[in-house]
Formats: structure tokens, C-alpha cells, sequence
């Protein structure tokens, strides 16, 4: 690089520019206020709104709120910025000379959880080794976190982070200052600066404070008519409100009218109590609930109704195969208001539509004796009327609730890891394949908890029917599967993303497609070479991160790319990053979204954290963006 002497004009007309930036707007000490994550380690406590609180950080808005010397905040002269167009530039002389960078910033009290980061490069004429010459020192306060020289050149940004949690609650200023001899040059180039404080707990709070109805608990007690594909009784749902935003309404969600003819639908509420019900809308599939009065934050409410359930013919997620019945999505769950308001998306056969919260479900399903009725979470049947059955399944943390009525074939185990297994099959299903089927569930369950984090829901029911034109289909703690090894294995997977790791499946699906296929990869042993080697775009609006709305628009793309593809780029990803890298980032990222939402912006902030190489580019080459 060419002496700084020589690029100083240019210099001088980029602050220009910078202070016409400036001017078509006012900046301020507080950025604007992050989503918290749900689960465990991450979400904010209640006196804590996880947040980022240095301003302009990127530098595009120029130099407010930023003090600094003259020509620092520039945006060209042979330096180039780590993200966007403007960068902090100290030094670079080749002669005595001294810079300085600061900002006064303020870290909210109560939040007891505090990182400073910032993207360096330093780009030296030095030829020494072993003496610094020109050096930059990084401050908070009057501590001194880091000092950088010439030794520290190399291509490139770099990543710096530093844990500053002991300023919680304080104003301070962080500072850089760059002192240059009269020999060489040495450049000390600044991007992406970010202070990220939040809670610091360790028990998560029930809610993100961003997402709400938070539900409290869902009971059910349904009796089915002799064949099981009929059900009637009663549901109530509790639920509170987290948001700041009064609650003055709540919708349900009656997924399976999907498979009615809208308005006669297999799905009927009636008899509601704690608020007054609308028109069915969305397909029939949405129940607009107007409560009596606005909910406010952490303020409770209910709605009880009537319910009744008339599976429709046909081997699917919802349907009868002959004598077996299949009942996922029946019964009616909160939708969900986040910042981008209520979710009302409709349904899709292509994918899921189900963007759910987790919550605790008691449900009670009276049966004929004749039927088995695997279920989600934990079963205990107890004699009912003559010649019936009292099936009560309790499951906690979950996001929705499942099951199937059927005179099933029942094999059991335990894996190695101690999870409780058992599978069901229909008729036709050789002893062999239930077998198979077994040993396959037993495998996956331990080999995913190894990775992601221990299985939470006690047992694990899979019920096998080689006529699903679908493949599986993922509930908690039970599943819908042919007889496929490599099925059942993706199914199991889904327990841990899109169950305990959930995330938005209708805006979002590759965040638990994609990651449930790499997971299934690694679970069989394939380490997916070469596999991204083999990507070829439809389109330039082809995306990764695209929502169901456009894979239901190109649906002969849909399994390449949301699951082909997205499994190859996280495949990519653990290349890049290596190995042990990967291996932590997915383990820690489960936890700390153990029961929450995962976003596409928080997977890339982890792993981004996860490594010291810059992602930005990573990102762009997959096409995974938000």
C-alpha cells in the first residue's frame, strides 16, 4: 500500500460526504432494542431488555455520535470496510502521528451481561517481527482491554470480543487511540463496532417478551365413536401476555380445515367462553377470539369451547388409512403476534405453516379398548366405561400435540441413552421392519442428544405406515414415518429442530429442514462432501432463507434447495469453521434456544461468534440472508 500521505485528499472528500450523512438525520447513544431469545442462558431476565448499545457502529451515518480525530470516519483511500461503505481509519502516515476514536455509551442496569466486539485489520509497511512500532490501544473506561501493532498485519478483518460485564449498569466511554512513529506506515482499520448487553440468567422466563399469547397450558378431554376417526369434548387454553402491547384479541388456529370443503369443515369450535368469536377466515383455518378486555403485560386470560374432530379418509397427517387413524394438527393452537404482528399464514401441504409456542398439554382420550392411541409426551390408560379406555397423555414444553387411533402392532424398547421407544405399526408391516424401525429410533434419539443436547420428552412413539404419500411428518414425541432408515432417522431429528428449537416453519422452513437434513447426515455418517459443488440456481429470487409462500409457488425446488441445499451450506459451514467449531455452535445454539424461536439474524450472529473468520461473504455465496 502506498503512503497515507498520498490518499489524504481523498480522505478529505469522503468526511465531506460523511457530513452530508449526517445531517439528513439525528443519531442517538441507544441503538435500537434487539429481539431476546427464549431459552435457557440467553433470554433476558425481566429487568433486562437484551440490547445493543453503541450507535452507528458501521460508521454509515458518519461521525455522530462518534468524537474523533480529523479524517478517521472515511470510506475510501485504499482501505475498504468490513460491512457497507464507511469505516474508522486510525493512522496509516507514515510519520508521528496520533488517532483517536471514542464513544460514551450507556449500559442499561439490571442487565448483567455485557460483550464489546469489533472488526479489525491492520495493514502495516513495517518489515520487523518482533518490534511494534505503531500501536493501537482499545479502552472501555479507563481499561485497557487490548493493544494492537504492526505485528498484528494480516489480509483481512479480523473479529475482536471482550467480555465487559463488570460496566453493567455504568455510562462509559470506549475508546480507541493510535499512536504512529515517524518510520513506516501503519494502518488501523475499524468496522462493525457493538457493545451487546442483555440478562445474563440462567433460567429462562416462560415468554420471549416479543412473542405473545404466551400459552399457560392446553387441557383436552376428547371420546372417540368405535373407530376412532371421530372425536368430541371439551378444550380450554390459558395463556398470559408478555408484550408491553395490550392483548385485545387471540386467534386460533384449526389447521386441519385445510382438508375440508370451507365452510363445512372436520375441525368445529363451538360454545366459546372468554371471548366472543368472529368468522372462521384464512381457509376457515383461523378463529379470530375478541377478549372481554385488553390484556396487559403479564396480565392472564382463557378460552374454553366445544370441540369436535371427523378424520378425513386418506393416509396423511391428517387422515385414515382403513382401520388407522392419523390426528396431527387438530387441535387448535394460539397463533402467535411478534414484532411483525399475527401470524395468520395459510396453510401449505408443501411444508408447515406451524409457527407455535411451547406449552404444557393434559389431554385425555377416551377409547375403545380395541384401539392403541399413541400420543404425544407420556401415556397412562385406566379402565373407562365398558370396554373402554382412558388414554391421559401429559406433555410439558411442547408445541403442539399429536396422535392416532388404530388396532396398531406395539413393539418397545430403550435406547442406550435410556429414552423409551416404542413403535407402532399397521397392518402389513412385517415384525422385521417394526424391528428395523426400532432399532433405527433407538440409534437417532442418542445419536442427536449427543449433539444437541440431551431428548427432554420421556418417550419417543413412531407410528409406521408404508402408504403415506408424505414420507414423515415430525410431532413431539411422535412421529409419522414409512419403513426408511434414513426417514425415520430425519423425523427424530425434528424433535430438536422445530420441537425443542423452534422456529417460524411457514416464513423460516429451512432454519428446521435444513438443519434436521445435516443433523440426519451426520446421525448415518455421511459428511456431505462435495455436496454443495452440485448447486445450480433457478433463479436469482432463489433463496435458502425464502418463506413457504414462494416454495409453494416453485414447489419443484422446494426439497432441492430448502433441504438439499440447506443441509450442503451447513455442511459448508463446519468446513469453513471447522470441525470442533461447528460441533460447539450447534450444541450451544440448541441451548440457548431450548424451548424458544430460532431466527435466521440470530443463527448468523452465533455463528459468526463461533468463529474468527469473516461470514459476509459466506452468506451471500448460499443465499442465506436475514
Amino acid at each position: 500500500m502506498s503512503d497515507r500521505l498520498r490518499v489524504l485528499a481523498t480522505r478529505a472528500a469522503a468526511l465531506l460526504s460523511t457530513t452530508v450523512l449526517v445531517a439528513a438525520g439525528t443519531a442517538t447513544l441507544t441503538a435500537a432494542t434487539a429481539q431476546a431469545s427464549q431459552g435457557n442462558g440467553v433470554t433476558a431476565a425481566a429487568s433486562c431488555t437484551a440490547t445493543q448499545v453503541v450507535a452507528n457502529g458501521g460508521f454509515e451515518s458518519g461521525t455522530t455520535p462518534w468524537t474523533s480525530s480529523s479524517g478517521v470516519v472515511t470510506s475510501g483511500g485504499g482501505q475498504s470496510a468490513h460491512g457497507g461503505t464507511f469505516f474508522a481509519w486510525l493512522n496509516g502516515y507514515g510519520s508521528a502521528h496520533t488517532d483517536s476514536l471514542a464513544q460514551t455509551v450507556t449500559l442499561p442496569a439490571g442487565c448483567t451481561s455485557a460483550s464489546l466486539s469489533f472488526w479489525l485489520h491492520v495493514d502495516t509497511a513495517e518489515t520487523s517481527k518482533t518490534t511494534a512500532y505503531d500501536k493501537l490501544t482499545a479502552k472501555i473506561g479507563t481499561t485497557t482491554l487490548a493493544t494492537y501493532s504492526n505485528l498484528d498485519a494480516a489480509a483481512g478483518y479480523a473479529k475482536k470480543t471482550f467480555d465487559v460485564s463488570a460496566y453493567a449498569g455504568q455510562t462509559v466511554s470506549i475508546s480507541f487511540s493510535g499512536v504512529e512513529d515517524s518510520g513506516l506506515q501503519t494502518s488501523f482499520v475499524l468496522d462493525d463496532v457493538a457493545l451487546d448487553v442483555s440478562g445474563g440468567g440462567t433460567t429462562p422466563p416462560p415468554t420471549d417478551a416479543t412473542r405473545t399469547p404466551a400459552p399457560t397450558g392446553y387441557t383436552v378431554n376428547l371420546t372417540s365413536d368405535a373407530s376412532g376417526a371421530n372425536w368430541s369434548g371439551h378444550q380450554s387454553i390459558g395463556f398470559t401476555n408478555p408484550s408491553a402491547t395490550p392483548l385485545t384479541e387471540v386467534y386460533l388456529r384449526l389447521w386441519d380445515n385445510y382438508h375440508g370443503s370451507c365452510p363445512t369443515t372436520p375441525i368445529t369450535v363451538s360454545n366459546l367462553t372468554g371471548g366472543t368469536a368472529a368468522a372462521l377466515t384464512v381457509g376457515c383455518t383461523a378463529l379470530k377470539v375478541t377478549l372481554p378486555a385488553p390484556l396487559a403485560q403479564g396480565a392472564g386470560g382463557s378460552v374454553g369451547f366445544d370441540l369436535s374432530i371427523a378424520v378425513p379418509s386418506g393416509a396423511d397427517r391428517f387422515g385414515r388409512d382403513g382401520s388407522f387413524n392419523f390426528i396431527g394438527n387438530a387441535l387448535p393452537v394460539l397463533a402467535v403476534r411478534d414484532a411483525a404482528g399475527w401470524h395468520l399464514d395459510p396453510y401449505t401441504n408443501n411444508g408447515e405453516s406451524f409457527y407455535t409456542l411451547a406449552s404444557d398439554y393434559t389431554v385425555a382420550l377416551d377409547h375403545p379398548s380395541s384401539l392403541l392411541v399413541p400420543a404425544t409426551g407420556t401415556s397412562v390408560d385406566t379402565p373407562g366405561s365398558s370396554g373402554r379406555t382412558v388414554t391421559t397423555a401429559t406433555a410439558k414444553n411442547v408445541r403442539e400435540f399429536a396422535w392416532a387411533a388404530g388396532p396398531f402392532t406395539k413393539i418397545s424398547g430403550t435406547s442406550p441413552g435410556g429414552v423409551a421407544v416404542n413403535v407402532y405399526s399397521v397392518s402389513g408391516i412385517s415384525s422385521s421392519s417394526a424391528q428395523s424401525m426400532l432399532t433405527t429410533a433407538k440409534s437417532a434419539v442418542d445419536s442427536h442428544a449427543a449433539r444437541f443436547g440431551a431428548y427432554p420428552y420421556g418417550e419417543l412413539d413412531a407410528v409406521i405406515d408404508n402408504n403415506f404419500w408424505f414420507g414423515g411428518m415430525e410431532y413431539p414425541g411422535f412421529v409419522l414415518d414409512l419403513v426408511s432408515t434414513t426417514a425415520l432417522t430425519h423425523e427424530i431429528g425434528h424433535q430438536w429442530w422445530y420441537g425443542i428449537v423452534g422456529d417460524d416453519e411457514y416464513n423460516s422452513p429451512w432454519l428446521d429442514e435444513a438443519f434436521t437434513d445435516y443433523a440426519t447426515d451426520l446421525a448415518l455418517g455421511s459428511s456431505g462432501t462435495n455436496c454443495w459443488s452440485s448447486v445450480s440456481w433457478a433463479s436469482s429470487a432463489e433463496k435458502i432463507t425464502n418463506s413457504m409462500a414462494y416454495w409453494d409457488a416453485n414447489s419443484s425446488r422446494y426439497s432441492t434447495v430448502i433441504y438439499g441445499y440447506g443441509k450442503c451450506a451447513l455442511h459448508d459451514l463446519r468446513r469453513t469453521i471447522g470441525d470442533t467449531a461447528m460441533t460447539t455452535l450447534l450444541h450451544d445454539y440448541a441451548a440457548a434456544h431450548w424451548y424458544g424461536v430460532s431466527t435466521t439474524a440470530e443463527f448468523k450472529a452465533a455463528a459468526q461468534a463461533a468463529t474468527t473468520v469473516d461470514l459476509t461473504s459466506f452468506w451471500t455465496q448460499h443465499r442465506i440472508e436475514g
